[in-house]
């Protein structure tokens, strides 16, 4: 009578055991590895959008102050600087960075998520310098609870 009746089942079920904590395994450092190539694609968009609008800051000098304030409305944007996309002499440099906050707003949400938010401000008294930063959560549902947020943002300054 042979005593080692069985044994190989268990050594067959054993491997299994073990490529399936492997596999298992694989598929977590896959969904790691996703998750992480989402982000670095959102910061590469912010970097982009951060440079975007500094080099139409940089363009429109002698109104500055006007990139400062707050967004509006995208409808009430559209309306005001309609003008502004056809070579025309209505559109002042005031219109102009009105325009400029539209479309980089409105090119945030597009590029990164709907929830995004970007906000200049100025960070220097005498020297010029100003603060670019975009923040978007991180988590990339429709959950907008405050406690549950991993907002990540990306800044730049440059001085003009």
């Amino acid at each position: 009578m042979n005593k080692h009746n069985g044994f190989t089942l268990i050594e067959v079920l054993i491997a299994m055991m073990l490529l399936a904590v492997g596999l298992l395994g694989l598929a977590a450092l896959q969904a790691h590895s996703l998750k992480n190539n989402q982000s670095a694609y959102y910061r590469s968009q912010a970097t982009q959008l951060a440079y975007d609008i500094a080099d139409r800051m940089r363009v429109n000098t002698s109104v500055l102050d006007k990139y400062l304030s707050s967004f509006m409305k995208p409808e009430e944007a559209q309306a005001q600087t309609e003008h502004c996309l056809k070579i025309s002499t209505t559109c002042t440099p005031e219109k102009m960075a009105e325009h400029d906050l539209f479309e980089w707003n409105a090119a945030i949400h597009t590029a990164i998520l709907k929830n995004a938010t970007g906000t200049i401000v100025k960070t220097g008294a005498e020297v010029k310098t100003y603060t670019i930063t975009i923040a978007w959560d991180e988590k990339r549902d429709d959950d907008h609870d405050e406690k549950t947020l991993e907002k990540t943002s990306f800044d730049m300054s440059f001085r003009l």
